[in-house]
């Protein structure tokens, strides 16, 4: 009995360090299995274009849209402007958007710095095809653009969902609800609502104030503002103005700022 344990006890010593190596040699095993994270790149703004193409905007007006952002993107000011930030670049998503059901990714995201990329990004806007359904969720596009910033390859310093649309939340939960949760996650959201006084097409009225309802219900976050479209005519003038802002990071003053004290805490 006793050569037993003398020969216990001694191989006890001769594989004690071997032992004591083993979670060494398992996670450098892991780690080799796994590979390195992939690094996140670092650009001066991640930005959702969140678009409506809800029932009350027919197929011209949203080829109005669509249109208004190519346009925008391609200016030489707009190239300029993400060309002119600390890193060179952002990156964007482009989302449609409607009823409660209905957020489609049209392109994901992707890095914008020289003119090669943006091009491309803007091609694959314009050539994507284009639908229309039903009622605006706010709320469900603001709940759909949240979780797109996570791993999505990006680190930006700000982060910022683009919402354009001419009507308010009528399907989904309240869109201040929506709103409040991405700002406590440090996400900006800005507004273009597109006002227009005509009927919607199933005889609906327009909203009576869309851009006092943008600004009080739907923006939020550090820096946010609306750039009100006098109609979808406008729309083109009015996204090369917001993105130039989104772009740049510096708010417009005066009619486009949000409300002073109650809305930088939001």
């Amino acid at each position: 009995m006793r050569a037993y344990r003398l020969l216990a006890h001694s191989l006890t010593r001769a594989f004690a360090p071997a032992v004591a190596r083993l979670p060494i040699l398992a996670l450098l095993c892991l780690s080799a299995f796994v590979g390195p994270a992939a690094a996140q790149t670092p650009v001066d703004v991640e930005l959702v274009f969140a678009v409506d193409v809800s029932g009350s905007v027919d197929p011209d007006e949203a080829k109005l849209q669509r249109n208004g952002y190519v346009q925008a993107l391609l200016n030489p000011k707009v190239q300029a402007a993400i060309r002119g930030g600390p890193f060179g670049r952002i990156s964007a998503t482009y989302v449609e958007w409607a009823g409660e059901s209905h957020q489609h990714t049209v392109v994901g995201w992707t890095e914008l710095s020289d003119p090669a990329s943006i091009e491309r990004f803007a091609a694959s806007v314009a050539e994507a095809p284009m639908m229309t359904e039903q009622w605006t969720s706010i709320s469900a596009v603001i709940d759909y653009a949240v979780p797109l910033f996570g791993n999505n390859g990006f680190e930006g310093t700000r982060r910022v969902i683009d919402i354009s649309g001419d009507g308010e939340n009528n399907r989904g939960r309240p869109v201040e609800e929506a709103r409040d949760a991405a700002v406590a996650r440090g996400i900006t959201i800005n507004g273009l609502p597109i006002l227009n006084d005509r009927p919607n097409p199933w005889g609906g009225a327009a909203p009576n104030d869309l851009e006092a309802y943008y600004r009080e219900h739907v923006i939020g976050g550090p820096g946010a503002f609306l750039v009100p479209a006098r109609d979808f005519d406008a729309f083109a003038d009015a996204i090369l103005s917001k993105l130039l802002l989104e772009v740049s990071g510096i708010p417009p003053t005066g009619r486009g700022q949000g409300r002073g004290r109650d809305f930088a805490a939001r």
